[in-house]
């Protein structure tokens, strides 16, 4: 049975967090709604009907939703050539393979977006499958995705990690029975992390690296 290293990629691996955060209060804005640049980044993780959902409420007209999605994704596109890697991402992929983990991706991000991002990580030669938005029929915190991107590379969730930024990420870990690992990098508290079921956390994927021998993620035989 394989042992999978989950990964969300937004705030975890690439630095977008507050790419999005700008994208999203301008495509409210564009249609009318003041939300608070806070309240978009903590909802940050979310997909974008469930962002936009857990931001106006129920009380909303859900016929603005297309609208302000399609807003959001033309106005994040434009950063699509310019994402940036968290320090070190792309090395502690490579470091988690050569221990034997089956490095998977699970992410809100789709399509063009999603090329864009894996662009930016620079990692594909060891990434073995991605769970994106495209595949499921419910996004974190539902356990679908993170129980998605274990079967495709045929792990375990007793032998498997989640690593993700945001508490959606940590809830969706918890109940799919992964360990959680979060990291700090997609500007989401140490304590809100811990609460929503995180095991360990770190400041970013060079932190995890570097303390890679006494995490959930250490290699076989160190844990």
């Amino acid at each position: 049975m394989e042992r999978a290293a989950v990964f969300d990629v937004d705030g975890t691996l690439a630095d977008t967090n507050h790419l999005h955060v700008t994208a999203w209060w301008e495509a409210f804005r564009q249609a009318g709604h003041q939300v608070p640049a806070h309240a978009v980044h903590r909802a940050v993780g979310l997909g974008s009907h469930d962002l936009i959902a857990h931001l106006l409420g129920d009380e909303r007209d859900p016929g603005e939703d297309d609208t302000i999605s399609a807003a959001h994704k033309t106005l994040y596109g434009t950063y699509f050539e310019r994402l940036a890697p968290l320090p070190d991402a792309g090395d502690l992929l490579r470091r988690l393979d050569r221990d034997g983990w089956a490095v998977v991706l699970a992410t809100s991000a789709g399509g063009a977006e999603l090329a864009a991002l894996r662009r930016a990580v620079d990692a594909d030669d060891v990434i073995r499958a991605t769970a994106s938005s495209d595949d499921v029929a419910e996004g974190k915190p539902a356990a679908e995705p993170v129980e998605h991107a274990l079967d495709l590379v045929g792990a375990s969730a007793g032998h498997s990690v989640l690593v993700g930024d945001t508490v959606w990420d940590m809830r969706a870990g918890t109940r799919a029975g992964v360990r959680c690992v979060g990291v700090l990098c997609g500007g989401i508290p140490r304590a809100d992390l811990e609460e929503a079921g995180a095991d360990a956390v770190y400041r970013d994927p060079a932190h995890l690296l570097a303390s890679l021998s006494g995490s959930p993620l250490a290699p076989a035989g160190r844990r």
